[in-house]
């Protein structure tokens, strides 16, 4: 998992270790490094929090390679907006296909004089249609926006902003579909911003969001 070492208070279970407050395991994590290390449990060697590196990358070096090694085409600036590749694309072209089979369905029930479709009927097929397209819209559009106050996630269901000071750790261990924050009241928050379907692309999104809040975490303190 990738741990997000700038400052790593255990806020809940599970946090990350704060300066000058123990190691702040989590139950079950392992062998963790302190907040220098950004060790992930049972992620093998990590970089610290210069390179928010994560789950599966070999060694690396700070946070001028959040790019990663590997990496084909144009690395991201660290506080571009997150946003899933694969989901993106397949939940986008069904959005496209499912509004445009709904309309020539409707098109062609209204036309072609079969019977037994009244305008109430079409227009349920309308709204069930709409249903359809906003539900794959909104799943193609899930993101995680940086801001001068927070990190902006926008999930399936709800968009919340958290403050950087807020996060304690960046997950992002094998099995997680999805980067997890842990917060420093014991809450945790999917950003479905990075998602595992993204193979090689999401680890290296995975630390460049680690990179960042400890960045931003550094900054908010004036180190």
């Amino acid at each position: 998992m990738t741990e997000e070492p700038g400052r790593g208070s255990s806020g809940g279970g599970g946090g990350g270790p704060v300066p000058g407050r123990g190691d702040g395991r989590g139950p079950g994590d392992g062998p963790s490094g302190g907040a220098g290390s950004g060790r992930s449990p049972g992620d093998g060697p990590s970089g610290g929090a210069g390179s928010g590196r994560s789950p599966g990358d070999g060694p690396s070096g700070g946070a001028g390679s959040a790019g990663g090694r590997g990496g084909a085409g144009r690395r991201p600036a660290l506080d571009e907006v997150f946003r899933p590749r694969a989901a993106r694309f397949v939940t986008g072209t069904l959005a496209v296909v499912v509004a445009l089979a709904t309309a020539l369905l409707i098109v062609l029930l209204s036309t072609t004089g079969v019977e037994g479709w009244s305008t109430a009927d079409l227009s349920g097929i309308a709204l069930v249609g709409l249903a359809i397209v906003g539900f794959l819209w909104r799943q193609a559009t899930v993101s995680a926006t940086p801001t001068a106050e927070g990190l902006r996630v926008r999930n399936l269901a709800s968009t919340r902003t958290v403050a950087w000071a807020e996060i304690v750790w960046v997950r992002f261990g094998e099995g997680r579909p999805w980067v997890q924050l842990d917060l420093d009241d014991g809450d945790t928050l999917a950003v479905m911003g990075v998602q595992r379907s993204d193979g090689e692309r999401a680890r290296r999104e995975a630390k460049r969001l680690a990179t960042l809040v400890a960045a931003r975490q550094r900054s908010g303190r004036g180190d």
